[in-house]
Parts: structure tokens; sequence; C-alpha cells
């Protein structure tokens, strides 16, 4: 199993193209694809020659090629793509916590960009650009038609450089037009706070290579911050993460599980992307590296814990809630998450471009599906906003996405319950910006309530 997991190259499982993967690169074996088909390669022939000898303007074979890939790809499922060599450069340095842009992942969707996640603390994030917002224009060109590789290079720059977006979010009458200034996106994919003696945060932002090391300083830090009071609670952040490495997905949540315990599995149709991952070293660690896990206090595994989700928490934070929510390590809470429950592997083709293929889609350890359906939490608190509720389907999630893959499970029965409700405060104000970089805000209903619980259940156990 430690083999195929190595041989399945980088594997990663992302919301969008701007979710980004390792430097670990690995060959792809080359595997016999099967008899060609023919008469479709002798059509496809022709349309390139026609291309060639009638088209108003010439164009070089090497657009043509990559365009036919790109049409290939893309027609598939909203996650795979053709990258080109910027691209996957980009990839590549992104996946360090650093890169040039606005701080948004994104996704296409009839033609459009659409957005996922707003990164916090980026030009994005400070002007107000919600999950669910649809970019129409990029400065003065319209985005219709455009590939979503063209749209990220557009929206990529030179930090200090403006662009202005043109957005239709839903429930507004006019467009807004945002001008935003570039910037070197530094990502701190993970934060943590003692919020009161006895009660940590912990928020993943973003699940990059060293996210599990970072989460293990930060665990290691607020219990020493309180000591003298032992940890009541844990609360575990993973609203608004668009997902990221596979294997930091795996190491995250094996901070919190026994170890040798099953976090996640994948089907494909290849054995490479069939695996079942672990919380064992050889599952989340990538080379040599010694276990950031292995020195964590004791206490991390067995104090009560909340985890909370909501529409914009996608794929590996899926896998995270998904496998504390089977093995009852912690209570979920939120709202429904964004449904992404397939596999992505980069495959090098040689000639500095890649292919980011889906190959598997992944189950809980209990056998769920995620794909299209996400996370159900054990108790649903919607966000107090105002903006939140007069929204309502504004969110957009993985069952939204055109070409999606399909569940594997839609149709039968699910063991899911409905939870319970709690309603948000009403005296909670509009507000069109987030309110900046601090890592917790005393008006965050969703927290609260998650420190409440904890705080119950604190009494309940004592008895």
């Amino acid at each position: 199993m430690v083999t195929k997991f190595k041989q399945a190259g980088l594997i990663f499982v992302g919301a969008v193209l701007g979710v980004l993967v390792s430097l670990n690169f690995s060959a792809v074996a080359q595997k016999d694809p099967g008899p060609l088909p023919v008469e479709d390669l002798r059509a496809f022939t022709e349309v390139f020659g026609r291309i060639k000898s009638d088209y108003v303007e010439q164009v070089e074979d090497k657009k043509l090629i990559s365009e036919a890939i790109n049409g290939m790809l893309s027609g598939l499922d909203p996650h795979s793509a053709y990258l080109d060599a910027e691209a996957f450069k980009d990839l590549q340095v992104g996946t360090q916590g650093e890169f040039g842009g606005l701080g948004i992942e994104v996704g296409m969707e009839d033609g459009f960009v659409k957005v996922v996640s707003p990164i916090e603390d980026t030009p994005a994030f400070r002007a107000g650009i919600k999950s669910g917002d649809l970019i129409i224009k990029l400065d003065d060109t319209n985005v219709k038609g455009m590939t979503l590789n063209d749209a990220v290079k557009r929206m990529r720059g030179k930090p200090n450089t403006p662009i202005t977006l043109t957005i239709v979010r839903k429930g507004e009458a006019k467009p807004r037009v945002l001008t935003l200034t570039r910037a070197v996106i530094q990502i701190q994919s993970v934060k943590s706070k003692l919020l009161e003696p006895g009660y940590g945060y912990f928020r993943v932002t973003q699940f990059q290579e060293h996210t599990g090391e970072s989460l293990a300083k930060a665990i290691d830090n607020v219990f020493k911050q309180s000591a003298g009071t032992p940890m009541k609670g844990m609360i575990l952040d993973l609203r608004n993460d668009p997902g990221g490495l596979l294997n930091t997905a795996v190491g995250v949540s094996a901070a919190f599980l026994p170890a040798g315990t099953l976090v996640t599995y994948t089907e494909g149709r290849t054995e490479d992307a069939k695996m079942k991952l672990m919380a064992v070293p050889e599952h989340y660690l990538r080379g040599s590296k010694e276990d950031y896990l292995k020195r964590l206090p004791a206490d991390v595994k067995k104090v009560p814990m909340v985890v909370l989700i909501n529409g914009g928490s996608a794929s590996a934070s899926e896998i995270v809630a998904g496998a504390l929510q089977d093995h009852k390590r912690a209570v979920i809470m939120g709202t429904q998450s964004f449904g992404k429950g397939s596999v992505q592997t980069i495959l090098p083709l040689g000639n500095g471009t890649a292919i980011k293929l889906t190959t598997a889609r992944y189950f809980t350890p209990s056998g769920r599906s995620i794909q299209a359906k996400g996370i159900t939490p054990d108790i649903t608190v919607e966000e107090a906003t105002i903006t939140e509720a007069a929204e309502g389907g504004l969110r957009m999630r993985e069952a939204d996405l055109s070409k999606r893959l399909s569940n594997p499970q839609e149709g039968k029965d699910s063991a899911a319950k409905d939870a319970p409700k709690a309603d948000p405060k009403t005296d909670a104000k509009a507000e069109d910006k987030p309110e900046g970089p601090e890592v917790v805000s005393k008006n965050d209903f969703q927290l609260n309530e998650a420190v409440n619980l904890l705080k119950a259940l604190t009494i309940v156990n004592r008895r």
C-alpha cells in the first residue's frame, strides 16, 4: 500500500485549479490505453488540416494541439485540466505557500469563473469577495469564452499591479466592480489561539506541504500556554478551506486519531488509484522526514473536540471532517460542506507541461462517498450574518458544477439524520468586508456555539 501511495504520482484533493500541489513529482509509467479509435482520430486530423488550410488566420501547430488537449480534459469534469509550462511552474511554486496574485480559489461553470473561496489575509479576502461570486469580466475583457487557465493567468501578475474584477452576486441587481492590487500571497496555513484556559483553537486555511508540521507546533504551543489548566476542549476550524494535499489531510487527521486508524480510502480504475490511507507516518510523511506527530501531548487524542465546516470546506477538509466524524472523535458543527470527493493526480508529460487528471473517488472510513454530497454536520449552525441568510443558496458546491462526477451511492438510503439547527443571533450585523487578519472574532457565532458545546460536554463528563 505504501508503495502504491508513492507511485501514484502527485495526488491532491484541492477544490479547483487554484489549489496547489507538491514539488515531489514521480515518473508516470506508460500504460496500455487499448485499441485507438482510428475513425475518430481520422476525423481529428481532418479538422486539424482544415483549420491549418482554411482558418481566417494562420495558427501554430503547437497552439492547436495544446487547445485540443485542453478541450479533451476540460470536457471530462470540472477538476481535470491541461497545465502548460507556465501553469505547471506556478503550480509547483504555489505549494510552498507563496505566489503572486489575488488569493482566490476559482472554478469554471457555464463559461464563467466562479469563486469557491477567497484565501484569508489576501487582496481578494480584504475586498469582500465571497464564495459563490461570479466573475464576468477581468479588466475590460469578458470572461465568457476563456479557459480556466487563461482566467487564472490574467488574475496573476506582478505584485502592486491593479486588476479590475466585475462580479455578479446572487440577490444583487447590479454587478460589483472591484479594483484589487495584486500582491505576493503568503499563506499561513495554520493559525492557533488559546481562547481561554483549557480551550484551544486551531484554524487550517489550506492543506499545504508543511501544514501537518505547522499544526503539530501549534498544538504543542497552545497546550503549553494552557499549562496549569488541563485542556478541556479543542476546536478545529476548516471553514472556507478549499483543500490541498492528500497526505497532509492524512497527517492532520492522524494528529487527533489513534495510530493505525483508517483515515480514508480511494477507488479508481487502476490498481494505483486504490489506496487505504491510515494514521501512520508512511502515509502522511514525504521522503525521510522525522515524524512531526510523535511528540504531541497524549491528551490531543482524547480531549473533546469540535470541527467547524461550511460550504467552502472542500476535499481535504472533508477527508479530515469525515474521518473524525466516522470515528466519533469529534462533533462536526456548521453547514453542509462543498462535496468534492474526487482525487486528482498530476501527470508530467516530459515537455515541461502536465495534465491534472481525476483518477479516483475517495470515501470516509465508514464507506461514505462525499462526491457531490459533502459532509453533513452533526449540529447545523448557520453563519450569523444577514448577508448569508439573504443569499440562501448562493454558495457553490460540487453538486452545482456541470460535468461533475456522480456519487456512486446516489439513490441509496442514507444513514445520515437531519441535524438539529441552532438559530443565529438576531442582532448580527451585515458586513461587506471581513474584519481582517485576526485569528478569531468575538462576533463569530459558529465559533461561540462550538465553545459552548465543549463547555457543556465538560459538565456532562464530570457526572
